[in-house]
């Protein structure tokens, strides 16, 4: 029986997006410190040469190649898997990580920026991992993990966008999965609810301000209605990305796995 333990993914190539962003940022070091080589994307190249850095004090040894990447541009895209496989080998896994927060009430939410929240959300993410899925055919082998939301499995006020966006993303999850289990494809994803990053916490801060209520009230607020009484720490996430992605977690299929403190069992 396959067990989880520290070289889970030990000779396996990772390609993390959105790996500036909190939960990419900490999903990439779990993947270096469980043995795995790892690309990492992302627009701001200085947050990605300090991700670098900090997988290279995980494992001197590490395999970490940078390439910016803006994931709303085909050719962009392509590039990046491309060079990906060229230069740390096939992907076996893929974390689709990148997004953005954004909205508000459904009276004032400009299109423009709905239509930017859906592309980079969900539109990017199936079209990239189209790309991925093609060279994890040819082995009939990978792993496949979305970043979701509690958003994407209930609905909250003033966050109809954001929250329609992650819906989609597990809608992705669950039909994709039952495609590409016939060629031995995992895909599951992630669904935490606020995460102690600058987008949950800008979030909370918003949220705030729509009630009238100040960022330390907000935050009371919400900590008080979890039942764990906390938000979500990054590296947890991170934590139950790298175990998807491993053998220990080899049925586990088209499942949304909550990171909710308890505020959402079902």
């Amino acid at each position: 029986m396959i067990i989880f333990k520290e070289d889970a993914l030990q000779g396996r190539h990772i390609l993390v997006t959105g790996a500036t962003g909190g939960i990419g940022f900490e999903t990439a070091k779990a993947a270096v410190q469980a043995g795995a080589a790892v690309t990492i994307t992302g627009r701001n190249e200085e947050k990605l040469e300090e991700l670098k850095q900090a997988c290279e004090e995980i494992a001197a040894d590490a395999k970490v190649f940078i390439q910016k990447a803006d994931l709303t541009k085909d050719e962009e895209r392509r590039h990046l898997v491309e060079e990906a496989n060229e230069v740390n080998g096939r992907i076996d896994g893929l974390v689709n990580s990148a997004g953005i927060g954004g909205g508000g009430p459904v009276k004032d939410l400009p299109e423009e920026e709905m239509r930017k929240i859906m592309e980079l959300n969900y539109t990017s993410t199936v079209l990239l991992t189209q790309l991925v899925y093609e060279t994890m055919r040819n082995a009939d082998a990978g792993a496949i993990v979305n970043l979701s939301s509690l958003s994407g499995l209930r609905g909250t006020k003033g966050n109809s966008a954001y929250s329609a966006s992650k819906f989609a993303v597990t809608g992705f999850t669950q039909a994709f999965a039952h495609e590409a289990i016939e060629e031995n494809i995992r895909v599951n994803a992630v669904c935490p609810g606020f995460v102690d990053t600058s987008m949950g916490l800008n979030a909370i801060r918003k949220k705030g301000e729509r009630e009238g209520r100040s960022f330390e009230e907000q935050m009371k607020v919400v900590e008080e209605g979890i039942p764990s009484g906390r938000i979500t720490k990054a590296e947890e996430v991170a934590n139950t990305i790298v175990f998807l992605l491993s053998d220990a977690a080899e049925n586990i299929v088209g499942e949304s796995v909550k990171i909710s403190g308890g505020s959402v069992m079902r």
